[in-house]
């Protein structure tokens, strides 16, 4: 039997989900995705899902936090996405973030386009950086490499602005043969008709292809009485992303795969000319129900990448440095909302990476807002509970023996909800240098 209590923090625990997991760019998860519309047995035959929630929560980077963060679903078109929010806080800290995801091009069938912004400033923004960089073999080892003391970072008053926009082309081929937006019917959160992938692995007959190519351009500030560090970057994006799993959104079963490729053409700034490739993958085995879930899952992921262009070269003073390097917030970097989710937003980044992670994924029969009328809003189909673990490093050079040696590894445990046809989730992670609990749209992959 529920309780008001239980309300009350499942409440909360959307509201920080919604309100944090819209305040970030993207940083993990591929930058293509499916289109699709999700049918809810409960919402018959109407497709369309939207939700507002004001929030107020304790940090202590942002102070106590106010605002306000929304989202709706299948307005105008079935498979559209639009989401924002606007915060401040008693420490000053305030923004902005607004996005649009996958609308389809009028005049066509296949082309999708998505635009995400946001304008904000921090009190206390972090930065595992230097300028110039030092080799990753230096000593003292530089800010944010592998062999990094944990203190050893910039953190002052700044800004963090950021656009990213994306074209998208879903491929006429496996299960988008006859059209470019998949269907997914569900009951009580659950996938029951309209999987578009999950057994044969067969891009001809099978899963969903996109192909994507994108813009971003970001710009980080940090401002104190002794220092003022600025990094901006404007790559560009082409990638290939290769679903194959039933439900995306949720997947059970199925596997997919995403290689990109990303070149930054700017000569007027310190992260400028620089590239990177990387390669994703990830694996889901479904585990069937039991007597106290509806759905078992386990999930398991991979992900590695490296910059062609950096270069280390030596000053007028003899002393190295490194040249045509993403910033630390681009290219191989781990620690944040996504990958090493115990460490803190890019606490490691170099120029090459490898890193992998399995969760097991259990979705409880409980549902605290099942039959409690006046939470109907919630449109809460189920929680989900998840253990974790992840292990990865970066380097200066890809090079197996090393990428493959000293790993940094953390764990931990996860609450996950399905609300209004999308999943929204909380996670706690150790490892050796603390704790930190992330709040965020969708699974991490």
């Amino acid at each position: 039997m529920t309780n008001k209590r239980t309300h009350y923090y499942t409440i909360v625990f959307l509201s920080s989900v919604l309100t944090l997991g819209i305040t970030y760019p993207c940083l993990g998860k591929p930058a293509a995705s499916i289109k699709s519309s999700v049918n809810r047995d409960e919402r018959a035959n109407s497709g369309k899902e939207k939700l507002i929630i004001p929030y107020a929560f304790p940090s202590d980077s942002l102070g106590t936090t106010v605002g306000v963060g929304g989202m709706m679903k299948g307005y105008h078109q079935d498979q559209l996405l639009i989401a924002g929010t606007v915060f401040g806080s008693n420490e000053d800290a305030k923004g902005f973030i607004g996005a649009f995801w996958d609308y389809r091009i009028p005049g066509t069938e296949r082309l999708y386009f998505s635009m995400l912004g946001g304008i904000s400033n921090f009190p206390n923004q972090r930065a595992y950086t230097e300028l110039p960089r030092r080799p990753s073999g230096s000593r003292p080892a530089p800010p944010g490499s592998n062999d990094s003391d944990k203190d050893d970072y910039v953190e002052e008053n700044g800004d963090d602005n950021w656009l990213e926009i994306k074209l998208e082309y879903v491929l006429p081929i496996g299960s988008m043969q006859h059209s470019s937006i998949a269907e997914y019917y569900l009951k009580n959160g659950i996938l029951q008709s309209g999987a578009t992938g999950g057994d044969a692995w067969n891009p001809l007959t099978s899963g969903i292809s996109v192909a994507m190519f994108g813009f971003k351009g970001r710009y980080q500030s940090y401002k104190s009485d002794e220092l003022t560090y600025d990094a901006d970057t404007t790559p560009f994006r082409v990638g290939f992303l290769y679903n194959n799993t039933d439900f995306p959104t949720n997947p059970s079963r199925g596997s997919s795969q995403y290689i990109a490729f990303t070149q930054d053409f700017s000569k007027d700034s310190d992260a400028s000319d620089w590239s990177f490739i990387e390669f994703e993958a990830s694996k889901y085995i479904d585990l069937g129900a039991s007597e106290s879930s509806r759905q078992r899952v386990l999930a398991l992921n991979f992900w590695t990448g490296t910059s062609p262009s950096w270069s280390e070269e030596t000053d007028e003073n003899g002393d190295r440095f490194v040249s045509k390097n993403p910033p630390f917030f681009e290219g191989s970097r781990l620690g944040g909302f996504y990958r090493m989710r115990a460490y803190p937003n890019n606490r490691f980044n170099d120029r090459s990476v490898i890193y992998t992670t399995a969760e097991y994924r259990h979705t409880l029969k409980w549902n605290p807002a099942e039959g409690v009328n006046w939470l109907n809003w919630l449109q809460l189909d189920w929680f989900q509970v998840v253990a974790f673990a992840e292990g990865g490093r970066v380097a200066g050079d890809y090079d197996l023996g090393e990428l493959f040696s000293d790993w940094k590894y953390d764990g931990g445990v996860g609450l996950r909800a399905m609300t209004a046809g999308a999943v929204v989730r909380l996670d706690v992670a150790a490892s050796e240098e603390g704790v930190s609990m992330w709040a965020m749209f969708g699974h991490p992959f």
